[in-house]
């Protein structure tokens, strides 16, 4: 689910678009990310790059849709962040 690289994360994740409220749920087995957004044009892929970026305070370049640009299921690619300190921010 989350993979701590040299300089960077690699997270799985579901997204579930046209959401009533942008929400992330985790637990040990998965992190669910509800979006407000519509799965067309792009426009939920750039809502996910969006809701970590603000969520973790850092910059959009930081942060990158590695798989499942097409599907629920994603792998996004984290730069500038540890481990521990994500998982951190996510229990808040």
């Amino acid at each position: 689910m989350i993979t701590e690289k040299e300089d960077y994360l690699l997270v799985d994740i579901k997204v579930i678009p046209r959401s009533s409220l942008n929400k992330i749920d985790f637990n040990e087995d998965e992190i669910r990310l509800k979006i407000t957004a519509p799965p067309v044009d792009g426009e939920a892929n750039k809502a996910v790059v969006d809701y970590f970026s603000k969520m973790l305070g850092l910059t959009k370049k930081s942060i990158f849709i590695e798989k499942g640009h097409s599907s629920r299921n994603k792998t996004i690619k984290i730069a500038g962040i540890s481990k521990l300190k994500f998982i951190e921010i996510l229990k808040k």
